[in-house]
């Protein structure tokens, strides 16, 4: 039997793969130099990622040295540069890490969902999610800090909005077949890249009014999202 294709969904899942192929085309420096192939040097870069994450967290993204990376890696400073080039590598590599485990928590939560009720539910639920990863890891703040600080870092807030946006838009497609595709992914795009500034700035202050800007967030959203 020919499968048949929801017209509604195409433009949305052709702007997602469009922005996946955004990074050839924007100045964003190479997380990796080097792709690990063997087991033992997939764990060196385990290594070497961790160690950044606890020096980050202890001192800050701006604090911290390729030498003193290397050094709490455990590896040699020659070792360090031959999977990443310089610091912005890094801590890029770190971004796009979070960056992904936010893209699986929507593919999980909003997987299945049909109607605007369902949507409701689950991106409130999402939000929940999204906000406990956060509150878990602290370093996010600094991370996207420093993605914010180097300019070679800046397309990778970008495609992860996009991309993001693209997730949200394929299933708002399903709910709305009648809205244009470019109106609900442009909506989700935008409220997916001002999610990621609210837990940000909701980490930043005490837990009461992160807790306050996070509800706040998740009832704008879900108006925008689901207006008609």
């Amino acid at each position: 039997m020919q499968k048949v294709i929801n017209p509604h969904i195409m433009p949305v899942k052709q702007k997602y793969e469009d922005y996946s192929l955004m990074a050839e085309a924007t100045d964003i420096a190479a997380p990796i130099r080097r792709t690990p192939q063997q087991q033992r040097s997939r764990e060196r870069v385990e290594r070497i990622l961790n160690a950044a994450k606890g020096l980050i967290e202890r001192s800050g993204s701006d604090a911290m040295k390729m030498g003193e990376l290397a050094e709490h890696a455990a590896i040699s400073i020659g070792s360090l540069y031959q999977y990443f080039p310089d610091k912005a590598a890094v801590i890029g590599a770190l971004a796009e890490r979070y960056n992904e485990e936010g893209r699986a928590c929507i593919r999980d939560s909003l997987v299945g969902v049909g109607d605007a009720a369902g949507f409701r539910r689950a991106f409130g639920e999402l939000i929940d999610i999204y906000y406990g990863l956060f509150l878990a890891e602290p370093v996010m703040r600094d991370i996207w800090s420093g993605t914010q600080a180097d300019k070679s870092l800046h397309g990778i807030d970008l495609i992860d909005s996009h991309e993001n946006g693209a997730l949200v838009g394929a299933v708002l497609a399903r709910i709305f077949p009648d809205i244009d595709s470019e109106e609900l992914i442009s909506r989700a795009t935008l409220v997916m890249y001002l999610g990621n500034a609210t837990m940000r700035l909701a980490i930043s202050v005490d837990r009461q009014e992160g807790d306050a800007y996070v509800s706040n967030y998740k009832r704008m959203a879900l108006a925008e999202l689901l207006a008609d």
